[in-house]
This record gives C-alpha cells, structure tokens and sequence, in this order.
C-alpha cells in the first residue's frame, strides 16, 4: 500500500448551505394534543405548509414515512407493498467489516487468493452496495450494528483518499460514496435513537471524519458536487441553542482525548495544526452561535486547545477578540496569521475588514 500526499485543491464546488430545521427530539416536555392544536391555531395555511415540508426534507426516513402516509394514503400503501425490508444488520456488518481488512491488506491491488481477478475489477460496485446495505440497516432495530456497518465504510472511504487501496485514480469518486450524506444518514439516526448520547458520539466522529476538501483526491466531479462540511450537517442537527453548548463540551472533551490518547501522528505539530485547519468551518460555527452566551468560557477553551496548532489556531484567536471588541488584539493576531501564510485569502479579508 503506497500512502498519496494530500492534493492541493481550491474550495469546494459542491458546499451546501444549510436551510430550515431538524425537529429537536431533546425537547424538556411534548405538548398534548389540545395544547399541540392551540399553537397551531395561530398559523396560517402557508405556515403550516412550510413547518410540513421543512419535517419532511429534513426529518429522517420514518418521519418522511408518516407524513407521505398522511398525505397520499393510497399511494403510500401501494409503497409499502413494494418496499424492501432492512437487511440484517448483523451480516451486513460482517461483510462490510471483511471487504474493509481485504482491501487494507492490499487484496484488492495484487495477488491474493481471497479476491478473485475479477472481484478486483468490481471492487467499486461491491463497495456502493456494501455502503448502500449499510444505510439501509439503519432503518432495522438493531442500531448499533448497523451504526458500526456505516462507521467502518465511512472510515474506508477517508482512508482512501490518501492511501492506494485499489486500483483507481479517484477511489470515492469511483464508487459515487458522498460521505457527508452517510454521515448525516448515520447522524438522525443515532440522535433520534440514543438523544442525549448523540453528542457524545458524534463528537468523536466529526474530529476523525471532517475534511477541510472533501473525501475525493481531485476535488471535483460528481461526488464533490454533492459534499458538505459535516459542521454544516451538524448544524442542521443542533436546533436548539443550549444543545450547541452541549456538544461544544463534548467536542473539547474529544479534544482533550485526542491530546492524550491519539496516535504519535495526530499529537505532532503537524497533526493538530491539520486538524485546526480540518476544522475551521466548525470552530468559526461555534464562535458564531456561544459568543455572548452563558457558555462562552467553551471558546477560551478551544482557541488555546493544546490538540490545535498553527495559523488557523490564531486566526480563531483573532476572530474572538474581534467578537468581544477587542480589535487592537485582533490586528496584532491576523497579522501573524499573514506572516505565516501572506496569501491565505480569509486572512486578508478578515485584515481588511478590521482595518489591519
């Protein structure tokens, strides 16, 4: 296996900006149905129409279920003749865990009896329906395998953009996998099963999965076009300002977990300074949404986190003492910024703005 150094690639082509809400299932208490008809009173039809629709493209695959249902009866229970049943996630889960270790052993590039010639050719069909049975056990009752299934394909597939596990110049792109999409897939479905532990969870994953170019080698083409930041997924997710604090502590505390118990890699310099540049979208997320809050104390806590390094470290130093007013500190931090990059883009225009 031959490990590719990183691509240089300009911005995404495919960033989608987040629009309308998630329902937020951590909610203190759920109103009855007088009290549920009574808010709804106030609303008018278009209203009403835009809260429907917003559940629906937003909601997760049960929740769209129930309202096509309610919708058009007739159409939904000649759908639900038809529609396939969850796999199990159990085997799914074996094969997927299989086909990953065959192809992180090299068995999908030379000689190994345990893959066939031909099977070497298929590897990006078996790897969209591997990716595809994955989601779909989802759906089933047996979440934490299925939840294990998608983890390991996502894993496989950010693996994949450095290192040569098969034979293509363009492994995910190859395989049409749009990671962000089985993130947010694996996401609703963990938040809407485990609530409160969502956090937990998902913290670790966004610190191991995020891209700060996506999960394609060259940056463009039809998976590009379709990739997100997960901090743009994640935003979606996070409806309520109380669960942004939330998961900011349990986002510092990965971090403080990635400090002490990462691999030697990701604890060196250039490791945590790829992770603060990973991460930027996310960092500038939480800026936006604590700064002024009873939790903003989270945000000293990230900006001297000893898990980031490098200049986008103090350039999230500079955006806070802007934040808080303080644009003297700000101009001496983005100034350092330009001496270690002079011709970082976002630098220059944060430079300007504050009259730097």
């Amino acid at each position: 296996m031959v490990g590719r150094p990183r691509r240089g690639r300009g911005r995404w082509a495919g960033e989608r900006s987040g629009r309308g809400g998630y329902r937020a299932v951590m909610a203190q208490a759920r109103l009855n149905r007088d009290e549920f008809f009574d808010k709804l009173s106030g609303l008018g039809e278009a209203e009403l129409k835009k809260a429907l629709w917003t559940l629906y493209w937003r909601g997760s695959a049960p929740v769209r279920d129930r309202i096509a249902a309610a919708i058009d009866p007739a159409a939904e229970e000649g759908r639900g003749r038809t529609m396939k049943p969850a796999p199990d996630p159990v085997l799914v889960l074996g094969e997927v865990t299989e086909f990953a270790s065959l192809a992180r052993k090299g068995a999908y590039l030379a000689g190994d009896r345990r893959v066939s010639p031909k099977e070497r050719t298929r590897w990006r069909l078996t790897f969209r329906r591997l990716a595809g049975e994955a989601q779909d056990a989802l759906r089933g009752d047996d979440m934490g395998s299925a939840a294990a299934a998608v983890s390991v394909m996502i894993d496989l597939a950010c693996e994949s953009r450095d290192v040569d596990y098969f034979r293509s110049e363009d492994p995910v792109e190859a395989a049409r996998f749009v990671v962000s999409d089985a993130v947010r897939a694996l996401w609703l479905r963990t938040r809407e099963e485990e609530g409160p532990r969502f956090a937990e969870r998902a913290a670790e994953q966004l610190l191991r999965w995020e891209s700060e170019y996506g999960w394609t080698r060259r940056g463009d083409g039809w998976v590009a076009a379709r990739e997100t930041f997960l901090a743009r997924v994640l935003s979606d997710l996070l409806v309520v300002p109380d669960l942004w604090a939330g998961f900011a502590n349990q986002y510092l505390q990965a971090l403080d977990r990635a400090a002490t118990g990462g691999r030697k890699g990701q604890r060196s310099r250039r490791g945590r300074q790829q992770r603060a540049e990973g991460l930027r979208v996310w960092h500038a997320l939480l800026i936006e949404r604590l700064i002024g809050s009873d939790h903003e104390e989270l945000l000293d806590r990230l900006v001297t986190h000893e898990s980031l390094a490098g200049p986008e470290v103090t350039f999230l130093q500079a955006r806070l003492a802007r934040e808080r007013g303080d644009l003297e500190a700000a101009r001496s931090l983005v100034k350092r910024c330009l001496a270690s990059l002079p011709g970082h883009r976002d630098f220059h225009a944060f430079a300007s703005d504050i009259g730097a």
